[in-house]
């Protein structure tokens, strides 16, 4: 996964890190754990298409 990507959570989160980050891409949507040490691995993370995730957020409202 590349280590260029531009992560970022909601300003809904907690104050503790307990919220997930995201990172958008052309085709792709990579998410991860903000509690998880990110240097200098990125860490692990799940990476589903724009489709799956659009369809995830509307599931969700």
């Amino acid at each position: 996964m590349s280590t260029d990507l531009d992560w970022f959570k909601s300003s809904y989160s907690g104050g503790q890190g307990e919220c997930l980050e995201v990172a958008p891409g052309p085709t792709t949507i990579h998410i991860r754990d903000s509690k998880q040490p990110h240097t200098p691995d990125p860490g692990p993370a799940v990476t589903v298409t724009a489709p799956a995730w659009a369809a995830f957020l509307s599931a969700l409202r």
